[in-house]
């Protein structure tokens, strides 16, 4: 790390007046063995291990992205690098920085290493916020290994970062922390010296809330331990009761990133618990979205896809209020629009299933793109244009409401297709009247079964 005069007197205060910063800065483990959870990411051996200078040899230690979500320790890991190794450390921001500041540690690394003969470790923390250009910037010095890059990024790095610099460095993926995790963090936090040395005590039950409340984020658990520490000393209480952790935290920070990878596993998990017709998991996921601010609008359009999807004419209803719901949304937004969503999510979830829609025009579009289509039979063709009859478009053709049962046995279909069903309705729910219906039509219309 290189401080400036006013980043070095920060410092310097802190290790006065611990209290002086946050609780979860100053639990901050020193070395790797301190580290919560991640204990796939730090076998010996391991890339971070390397990093640290726990191994020799011919080969160096190796650039390398972390990816996780918010609270699993991306920092950490590159706090305790910056504290254990030997080399230059250095550490930027992608909010702040860009190819100017890049460009300088990049040549400051280059005379470090060519005149004093010193490694440079970059800590690029929300790497994802970098555009093409400005990650292009770092390709040369990871490449040549005038720094050896520590990137830490939120977003799966798939889509966000790269091609070329994810070839150039180990792609680290961080696990959501355990309750397990965050209740040893948590205890070590009440007793350290740098935590709150025994100031007060944690009841199992208050515990057990603070860890339904960090939902696997270590620096909310420490954010909320300590603003609960602090109002029960202000009481003059020896212990944090339950009362003063939740009038301290009002509720659970929601754990959705709306606009990365949890936007789309949420929705996801939306879908699919509908399609299962689990109301209750529906329910959690829709409140998840739309605690996080999610676009009612985005909701509604993946509940309208739904009804077609997943239900089709086993409810024919289920459209409509998927639809409807759409428009009221739009009309009336949050949070109003929570009841709707509420509604039509129930609704879905609890209405029979078919996707016999979505198979047949699969099927359909297979078929067609596979070239199987052929011309439109001539008596169905239009014959309302001069010519047409010389053509012999519309010979033949059948009014279906000139007979009795009101439907032709007559050839619809191209040739090459006249036989095919793509529709395969099921029992289910309002379908079954469908089913009968296809049943007799065909038969009526003189098919073969395909």
């Amino acid at each position: 790390m290189e401080p400036d005069l006013f980043t070095a007197a920060a410092e310097e205060r802190q290790e006065k007046e611990p209290s002086s910063s946050p609780l979860a800065v100053r639990m901050r483990p020193r070395t790797l063995d301190e580290v919560v959870g991640q204990r796939h990411l730090l076998k010996p051996g391991s890339p971070l291990r390397r990093l640290v200078g726990e191994a020799s040899g011919p080969a160096g230690p190796s650039s390398v992205l972390l990816w996780g979500p918010p609270g699993t320790g991306k920092t950490t890991l590159a706090y305790v690098v910056s504290k254990a190794t030997d080399a230059r450390f250095v550490e930027l921001s992608a909010i702040t920085a860009g190819v100017k500041e890049v460009r300088a540690v990049i040549d400051g690394a280059r005379r470090a290493s060519g005149g004093y003969g010193k490694e440079t470790v970059l800590f690029l923390d929300e790497i994802h916020r970098f555009s093409k250009a400005q990650q292009d910037s770092l390709l040369p010095a990871v490449e040549n290994r005038w720094v050896t890059l520590i990137a830490a990024t939120t977003e799966n790095p798939y889509f966000s970062i790269i091609s070329p610099l994810l070839s150039r460095s180990l792609l680290l993926t961080l696990e959501p922390l355990t309750d397990d995790d965050i209740r040893g963090l948590l205890r070590r936090a009440l007793t350290d010296d740098r935590g709150l040395k025994g100031a007060v005590t944690l009841p199992e039950e208050t515990e057990d809330h603070l860890l339904r409340i960090a939902g696997g984020d270590a620096r909310r658990a420490l954010t909320a331990l300590e603003a609960a520490a602090g109002a029960a000393l202000d009481k003059g209480e020896p212990e944090i009761a339950l009362t003063t952790l939740e009038e301290t935290v009002d509720r659970a920070a929601v754990k959705y990133d709306r606009d990365g990878d949890q936007h789309y596993d949420v929705a996801s998990a939306l879908i699919k618990s509908i399609r299962g017709s689990d109301v209750d998991a529906a329910l959690h996921y829709l409140a998840r979205m739309i605690e996080a601010g999610e676009d009612p609008r985005f909701i509604a359009r993946r509940l309208m896809i739904s009804a077609s999807e997943d239900i089709g004419l086993a409810d024919p209803n289920a459209l409509q209020i998927a639809v409807a719901a759409a428009q009221a949304v739009a009309m009336i937004g949050f949070p109003e629009a929570a009841l709707t969503l509420s509604h039509a999510t129930i609704a879905l979830a609890l209405a029979p299933k078919s996707n016999a829609a979505t198979t047949a025009i699969g099927a359909a579009l297979e078929d067609v793109r596979k070239g199987l289509a052929g011309p439109v039979p001539a008596h169905l063709r239009d014959s309302h244009y001069k010519g047409a009859t010389k053509l012999g478009h519309g010979q033949g053709y059948v009014y279906p409401h000139d007979l009795p049962e009101g439907i032709a046995a007559q050839q619809y279909a191209p040739d090459a297709l006249k036989d095919r069903e793509y529709y395969e309705p099921t029992r289910h729910g309002a379908e079954a009247r469908y089913a009968d219906a296809v049943e007799w039509t065909r038969k009526n219309l003189g098919r073969k079964r395909s």
